[in-house]
């Protein structure tokens, strides 16, 4: 059902996202409380219109991102080439042939979905370092889409050991750093976006042990349905920090993507539960 829908075109796909819009804010209020609670947190020198409205926007580009995704599944890679504008390539390219792997850490900001195109820009082999959904049919579809252009799944399990194992053959590691973590390190408390914040561990471990230089991919729109990813660099040799350094350029960094685009984070995260 989803493969034919994609082969509508985008103006149906949008206007079906608009329907869906006017359900989930206006009709069931769609976790509205936390979306309007970890923006009015967040922002707390913002007054309650200015809080409505990054609320509003959030959903409405939320469900939109759904609708690119669902495209996503038949696009051709050069009709989607031309939505997506990576700038700084260079530098991951850079250390790739200095023989270290690269972690390329993001948050979820806009529609992150579309960096499954980056196989398709460079000629590195790139992972997805993701957490296996526990509904079958969206694990299948969400595999579907992120490998159609030659990106590599890898559970998170496993990260570890893959990177480690194949540390001679250098290649492009996805994470999703923005996730709250099952474990509470106090090594990794940090403040994000005016709150006391724990942050998933993981990235910056695995960068240490395997050696590996990491980037930030700041994703941003440009306008509905087109974006730009800007690889930032985060640090060139991770086993010379110290630790949790790493990650507190990254949580700066993510702070700064987010305050570019406030409607673009994923709000409705239950993100500090605390």
């Amino acid at each position: 059902m989803v493969y034919i829908l994609s082969h509508l075109p985008m103006v149906l796909l949008y206007a079906l996202a608009s329907f869906i819009y006017f359900l989930a804010y206006h009709v069931f209020g769609y976790r509205k409380a936390v979306v309007i609670q970890n923006v009015s947190r967040s922002f707390p020198d913002k007054r309650y219109g200015e809080v409505e409205a990054i609320v509003r926007k959030f959903y409405i580009s939320f469900v939109s991102y759904f609708a690119e995704m669902i495209k996503g599944i038949s696009a051709p890679a050069d009709v989607l080439d031309k939505k997506i504008i990576f700038n700084n390539l260079e530098l991951i390219d850079f250390y790739i042939r200095s023989g270290r792997s690269v972690i390329a850490c993001m948050g979820h900001c806009s529609n992150w979905e579309m960096l499954n195109l980056l196989p398709y820009k460079t000629p590195h082999d790139v992972y997805a370092v993701y957490k296996p959904l526990s509904s079958g049919v969206m694990n299948r579809l969400v595999s579907k889409l992120r490998s159609r252009f030659g990106m590599k799944l890898l559970p998170d399990r496993r990260a570890i050991r893959h990177i480690l194992y194949q540390r001679s053959r250098p290649a492009v590691y996805l994470f999703l750093a923005d996730q709250c973590p099952r474990i509470k390190d106090e090594k990794y408390r940090f403040t994000l976006l005016n709150q006391e914040t724990y942050v998933f561990s993981g990235m910056e471990k695995l960068a240490r042990k395997a050696k590996a230089a990491v980037v930030y991919l700041n994703i941003t729109q440009r306008s509905r349905g087109y974006y730009r990813v800007v690889c930032l660099p985060v640090s060139s040799g991770s086993e010379h920090m110290a630790e949790g350094e790493i990650t507190r350029k990254y949580i700066n960094l993510l702070t700064e993507n987010i305050n570019e685009e406030p409607y673009g984070w994923l709000w409705s995260h239950k993100r500090w539960k605390g």
